[in-house]
């Protein structure tokens, strides 16, 4: 993968998450969470790509001032953080109250971090162009330097926050809700490597003050643990937005049913004419053939269940140690199986 491809991929991975929450958005349009997630989306996708040397060169010809991009990555970038935080804090839920509360202390706490950012670069003096070494090159320089250690301080504190909280939400989640862990584990990875990335950045800086030259610490190594986060970070909240939508749950129903459907289709269209589906047939409406299908199919060997083999094959199930309700599910699948069986050799011995 090129360097050009990885820097859109984390952004495009937002913009899809964001096409996926703009219909919630609309109708939800008064829930705070859905309006948190969709800021955290616009604020995230164009983050890496303005962080890329040529967007960071162009950015600065365009405006006429050396070194913009500098304060508008950074302060995009700490308002970023602060909203995942918020995000995550509304997600998991608890008392109204200490929920607000914690939002307005992590708005303001974020929110003057990136006018901060700002005023410092105002006040301050980098008459230099760096593309991709700032952070090192103005270590030194009064109000650039502050600058500077504000975005990492922010930045620090919302990558530790948010990797606390999604890694206890996801020790309590039920596993049951597989989109969201799967979402929260990707976030924790995020978080994890954007962690790495700002040890990288912190150490480059502490050495500059003391002498040492480790700024291939922040020009090579920080980079790709920077995309790595940004990259897992938006499909952690692209996979439980899409996990959770109704169209993945019906296509995961649809697949599900694909057994059942194969093992009854045969014995529905003796009973019933179907009609059949174009290619272009939308997923709803594919699911309620297939549903269909399999009720047809279950109505057509009705008179052929067993209830002797769903006995036998329950009491077997319980000695195995399953429970209740899964040994009941073995031994409806048993009767199925057997009603298939005992339909299709009385089929054949009658055209034999």
């Amino acid at each position: 993968m090129n360097g050009g491809l990885l820097r859109f991929l984390p952004g495009s991975l937002m913009v899809l998450a964001l096409l996926v929450k703009v219909p919630s958005l609309r109708r939800e349009w008064d829930r705070p969470l859905n309006r948190t997630a969709c800021l955290l989306l616009v604020l995230g996708a164009p983050i890496t790509f303005l962080a890329s040397p040529p967007t960071i060169s162009a950015v600065n010809r365009a405006t006429g001032v050396v070194n913009f991009s500098a304060p508008l990555v950074f302060s995009l970038a700490t308002l970023f953080s602060g909203t995942c935080v918020v995000l995550v804090l509304r997600w998991r839920g608890g008392p109204a109250a200490a929920v607000r509360r914690a939002t307005r202390l992590t708005a303001a706490v974020f929110g003057g971090a990136a006018v901060a950012i700002v005023v410092l670069f105002v006040i301050g003096d980098a008459p230099v162009e760096r593309l991709r070494d700032l952070d090192t090159y103005y270590a030194t320089t009064p109000w650039i330097r502050e600058m500077i250690v504000c975005f990492l301080l922010a930045h620090t504190v919302g990558a530790l926050a948010l990797t606390a909280l999604c890694a206890q939400w996801w020790r309590r989640a039920d596993r049951s809700l597989r989109p969201l862990r799967t979402g929260l584990a990707l976030i924790v990875l995020s978080g994890l490597l954007d962690l790495a990335y700002l040890a990288a950045k912190w150490a480059a800086f502490a050495a500059h003050w003391a002498g040492r030259d480790w700024v291939v610490l922040s020009t090579d190594v920080a980079p790709p643990l920077a995309s790595g986060a940004s990259l897992t970070l938006g499909a952690g909240f692209l996979v439980p937005l899409a996990g959770g939508s109704s169209a993945w749950r019906d296509l995961r129903h649809h697949h599900g049913l694909r057994p059942l459907w194969k093992a009854l289709r045969a014995f529905a269209s003796r009973s019933v004419t179907t009609v059949p589906l174009a290619w272009w047939s939308p997923l709803g409406i594919r699911l309620v053939h297939r549903e269909s299908v399999i009720d047809d199919g279950l109505l057509a060997l009705a008179g052929w269940f067993d209830p002797a083999v769903r006995e036998a094959a329950y009491a077997a199930a319980r000695r195995r140690g399953l429970d209740e309700g899964a040994a009941s599910v073995v031994a409806d699948a048993a009767v199925l199986a057997a009603a298939c069986r005992s339909r299709e050799a009385a089929d054949r011995a009658g055209t034999a």
